[in-house]
Order: structure tokens, then C-alpha cells, then sequence
């Protein structure tokens, strides 16, 4: 199978380096790419947004199967362009993909299906800002109604901070504050079947202990050795299960990876959002745990045949993945600065450890940093301690100017806390 991936990020370089491995795949090419994924698929430019040069792109190189990574491609309806071409492609419709697209759509299809999420007010206007926060309380939850690349929320016991940052959306979704821990269940559905891949947990805060402004995702980790043996079972059935019915009988299927952000509440399971693609930087660790082949599930969402595939097989190992950014991330971030140490890690940490890029790019004979987030470092073990370790100590062969990075991913799993 010749197989196109769309998106040029760590999620996108994670599931390269699984399409790579499986036997199946006979070319892979990835567009645009970056520079860690150059050494693994064949880039070529495009712009991802473009429905029209995508689809192109797939024909001319005769893939068999395109998979779209990020979500505004989707939202800008890259899938059904390379759907009406007669290419498979994992990933929904730009209808269908409104689920992540906007927050308040997610909301009208959750009271659809009865699925357990937060109370919440869509505002546009001041007035009624004011009178959802007065309503909720602190700590307040505020949400863009549209996509910001992970960066749209804000968390706060700030009412003026929950105002401005609601006042400068032109639609948004104030909401309950849900208590709990958080986890992402990601499912691979065709529109009609659906299939739950293992648990994650991420960390949005910039800074240890959860401080700092919301980011993309500074770290994630598998399995959570925590959550009752039964959630994924339970999500199947009150999350992800209802959704996809009521999407199919709204008229717009979803077919491709449907995203659930739950959090674990004193009043049970609940969802604090839905996203339409695989989330960065869970991906990373829970395609390092997964050894059915990737592509043939893919296709298999693609083109409806998910209910024929026996189930997936998960290596016991646990997973880490670091995320490496640069100076001033979430803020402006600087780009540009030659990034050393990638050679020692694989030379000395692989394949227990290694390094998913992500804003990187070539530049001569370096590879320098090109983006907010640059690397995500991985690395798996018997354990999550023996993971963590692993993937820490290859962290510490890399050198970026000005880099940060959190210290305390997955440590309190692994510490039994």
C-alpha cells in the first residue's frame, strides 16, 4: 500500500515512524513534513489546507490510502477533497469535523446522544459573558468557540482574565468547572463501528505542577496504571458509542480518529471536549504501545470494514514522551536555533528512546528549530519509572538555546501516587 500523510508535526512524525514499520506499506510519503520525518517518508510541499493540491498530490503519486493529521485541514475539508478524487482517506468530513471545529456544535451533538459533559453557555455578546461567568463561578472555564490550536481555553479564578479572553472570541463557550483527573481516549471509527485504542494522559500546563499558561501539550504518558479497568469500556458506551450514532443520524457521519477528553469527576465520567484527529502528544505514546500493524486499521476506517479486523494487540510496555519547546513557548516562540544531540540519541538510546519532531526544519546541514514545540522525546519500559527514565535521559543529549521542558511527566503515576 502507498500511503500519504498530511501535516508535518510530532503526531504526524509518530504516525509515520508506525507506518514505516509496518510490512504492509510499501511507500510512504508525508506533505509537507519536517525533518525528522524526511528520514523515514518522502516529503513534498503543499499546502495542507489546499483540498485541491492535496487530492493532486495523492493521484500523482498514486497513493492507496491519505491520512490527514491536523484538524484544520479537516475543518477546511481536505478529506472529502480527496475523497471525491476516489482515494480511501483516514479522516472526517469537514461537516462531520465541526465536532472539533466548533465547541458549541460538540455541545448540540453531546444533548443529542446524552452523553455526560459539562453545563454550558455559547455567548456572543458581553452581556452575556457576564452573566454565564456570574452564573458558573470560579474557577472559570473558557473556551474559543472555534479552533486554536490547542492554546483557546483558559482556566482561571481570574474573573477579568475569563472576561478578556471571552471577550476577544467571537463566539465562546463558558462552562462548569469539572474536577478530576484528565484523560484522552482516542477511537478509531469507520461511521458506524468503533474502536477504542488505550488510555492516555497529557499535560497542558507549561510549567511542573501543572503552573503556567495552557499549551498544545508538554508530555503524555500510557497506560494509566490509576483509572479503573472498566473506563474504557464505560466511554465506549456513554461517550464514544452515542456520538458516532448521533453523527450517522444527523446525516454526517464521522469516520477517522474521534478524540475524547474526559475528565474523571466526583460525579463520574465526563466530557471536556471532542477532538477529530489523533491528539499531540498522546499519539506518540500510545502508537509506541500498539503492535497491530497501523495501516491496515486505517484503511480499514476508510473504507468500512472496521467490523472485519480481529481485535488490536498492545504491548504491556508503558510509554513516555517529553515534549521539547522553545524559548517562549506558548508565547511568541524563537525559532531557528541549530538543535544538537539528535545523532547521540540514536546512536545510544534506540530504539528504547527517540525523538519525534516537530517544528523542525533543515537548514544546510542542521536541523533547527522551526516551531512553538520542537521535539517530542519517547521512549517505552517495562514501567512507566523505567520509561520515564529512559526517556529523560535522552532529553539530556539534546541542546536547544533557550529550551524548556517540564520535569515531572508521568511522575506521579509512576511514583504509585
Amino acid at each position: 500500500m502507498k500511503v500519504l500523510v498530511i501535516g508535518g508535526g510530532a503526531r504526524e512524525h509518530a504516525l509515520c515512524r508506525s507506518l514505516s514499520l509496518d510490512p504492509g506499506v510499501t511507500a510512504l510519503h508525508c506533505a509537507p513534513g519536517n525533518a525528522g520525518i524526511a528520514e523515514v517518508a518522502q516529503t513534498h510541499p503543499v499546502d495542507a489546507l489546499d483540498g485541491g493540491a492535496v487530492a493532486a498530490l495523492a493521484t500523482g503519486l498514486g497513493a492507496e490510502l491519505v491520512v490527514v493529521g491536523p484538524e484544520a485541514p479537516l475543518v477546511a475539508g481536505v478529506a472529502d477533497a480527496v475523497r471525491a478524487v476516489g482515494i480511501p482517506c483516514f479522516g472526517p468530513s469537514a461537516k462531520a469535523a465541526q465536532l472539533e471545529g466548533s465547541k458549541a456544535f460538540a455541545k448540540d451533538v453531546m444533548a443529542g446522544a446524552a452523553v455526560p459533559t459539562a453545563r454550558s453557555y455559547v455567548c456572543t455578546t458581553p452581556a452575556e459573558v457576564d452573566e454565564a461567568l456570574d452564573a458558573f463561578g470560579a474557577p472559570y472555564v473558557v473556551k474559543d468557540d472555534g479552533l486554536a490550536a490547542g492554546k483557546g481555553v483558559v482556566v482561571t479564578e481570574d474573573v477579568e482574565a475569563a472576561r478578556a479572553h471571552a471577550n476577544a472570541c467571537d463566539r465562546v463557550v463558558i462552562e462548569e468547572f469539572l474536577d478530576g483527573p484528565e484523560v484522552s481516549l482516542f477511537a478509531i471509527t469507520d461511521g458506524t463501528t468503533v474502536l477504542p485504542l488505550q488510555p492516555a494522559q497529557d499535560f497542558k500546563r507549561a510549567l511542573d505542577g501543572d503552573e503556567g499558561p495552557n499549551t498544545g501539550g508538554m508530555g503524555a504518558y500510557s497506560p494509566l496504571p490509576w483509572a479503573d479497568p472498566k473506563l474504557v469500556d464505560e466511554v465506549m458506551a456513554s461517550v464514544l458509542q452515542p456520538t458516532v450514532d448521533e453523527l450517522r443520524r444527523r446525516g454526517t457521519p464521522f469516520s477517522g480518529l474521534l478524540y475524547a477528553g474526559l475528565a474523571i469527576t466526583s460525579r463520574g465520567v465526563r466530557v471536556i471536549e471532542f477532538n477529530a484527529r489523533f491528539g499531540d502528544p498522546e499519539t506518540q505514546v500510545v502508537l509506541a504501545r500498539l503492535q497491530t500493524p497501523l495501516a491496515g486499521v486505517l484503511l480499514a476506517s476508510a473504507d468500512g470494514t472496521l467490523a472485519d479486523l480481529p481485535p488490536l494487540r498492545w504491548s504491556d510496555d508503558a510509554a513516555v514522551t517529553v515534549v521539547v519547546a522553545s524559548h517562549n513557548y506558548p508565547d511568541t516562540p524563537r525559532t531557528g536555533d541549530p538543535i544538537e544531540g539528535l545523532a547521540d540519541v540514536a546512536a545510544k538510546d534506540a530504539p528504547d528512546a527517540y525523538v519525534l519532531h516537530a517544528g523542525t526544519k533543515q537548514s544546510g546541514a542542521d536541523v533547527v528549530s522551526a516551531g512553538g514545540r520542537v521535539l517530542s522525546v519517547t521512549a517505552t519500559g517495562t514501567d512507566l519509572a523505567q520509561a520515564r527514565e529512559r526517556a529523560y535521559a535522552a532529553v539530556a543529549r539534546i541542546r536547544l538555546d533557550g529550551s524548556q521542558h517540564r520535569t515531572d511527566i508521568a511522575a506521579k503515576a509512576a511514583a504509585g501516587a
